[in-house]
């Protein structure tokens, strides 16, 4: 994208939103999110303050001489789970000033950096077509994600995206993770195997539906010239008077009901936000309330 959406303030805003979870909401991110202890390999990834009890083999002398202060050395885990995090990146995530594909990508950052806090390995992709591109590979620690992280900046929207389609053939991992799902889910594409196929592979599948406000609560009314925003070939031209809009919030109600109905049957969490929300209202109102975080 053109616009730089990660940016050094959205990454300071991430950064002091995983500090307000950790001291507001009790275990860890992830509904089923296993605990994990650090690891004795050699591949080290970060650090944290010592606290009384801790193995004094892995205090970091060279930081003590340097900062006055113990810190201890935190080395990779073998069972270390691994998030990974789907991105449509179909031209109808554009819709509305682009702020859907923005808070796509936003969604995408926080979601990693929690992960990566909590140590987990975090890949992200981009679901373009009917394949899934890899845009970031398997990051570990806040060093990796701050070198990484960017690259999401540079996701070209265009295009359609069928979900099912890019995502079952590719490597997804049993039974070690979460997998989320970001996108507007405005699609008459089968996205439902998808979610059948993380779930049967047992992770914690969780589905983000961004909708804009113009889609959510549209106020246009009279004749207007309309395009599909993924096939600008589909055009029509329409009177909305009162009778069209009622129709357009009963198939937005199906639109929403049918992702939401399909999650809730296999386990899988759903929320719906708008491109508007802040973060603070995405990660504590809605992932939250639906326990994601606990």
């Amino acid at each position: 994208m053109s616009k730089l959406i990660v940016s050094e303030e959205f990454l300071s805003q991430i950064e002091l939103l995983q500090m307000m979870i950790k001291n507001n909401v009790a275990g860890q991110f992830g509904g089923n999110h296993r605990s994990k202890t650090y690891g004795s390999s050699c591949e080290f990834v970060d650090h944290r303050d010592y606290m009384e009890g801790d193995d004094i083999s892995k205090i970091n002398w060279n930081a003590y001489a340097r900062f006055d202060k113990l810190y201890l050395k935190l080395f990779l885990d073998e069972r270390q789970m691994h998030t990974r995090i789907y991105i449509d990146a179909s031209r109808s995530m554009q819709y509305g000033d682009s702020k859907k594909a923005e808070q796509a990508i936003k969604v995408a950052a926080t979601l990693a950096y929690l992960s990566v806090c909590e140590m987990d390995k975090v890949s992200v992709y981009a679901i373009t077509g009917g394949r899934v591109e890899e845009i970031i590979s398997g990051m570990v620690g806040k060093e990796s994600y701050l070198a990484s992280i960017n690259k999401l900046n540079d996701i070209v929207f265009e295009g359609e995206s069928r979900i099912s389609e890019a995502i079952l053939p590719s490597r997804v991992g049993y039974g070690d993770g979460m997998s989320v799902i970001i996108s507007d889910f405005l699609t008459d594409e089968d996205y439902e195997r998808a979610i059948d196929h993380l779930s049967d592979k047992k992770r914690h599948v969780l589905c983000v539906q961004l909708l804009s406000k113009e889609e959510l609560n549209p106020q246009i009314r009279g004749k207007h010239h309309l395009y599909d925003s993924e096939n600008i070939e589909k055009t029509y031209r329409k009177n909305i008077d009162r009778e069209r809009a009622r129709a357009y919030k009963e198939a937005l109600k199906y639109v929403t009901d049918r992702i939401g109905n399909h999650c809730a049957a296999r386990g899988a969490d759903y929320i719906l936000a708008s491109a508007e929300d802040t973060m603070q209202q995405i990660f504590f109102d809605k992932l939250a309330s639906r326990e994601v975080l606990k």
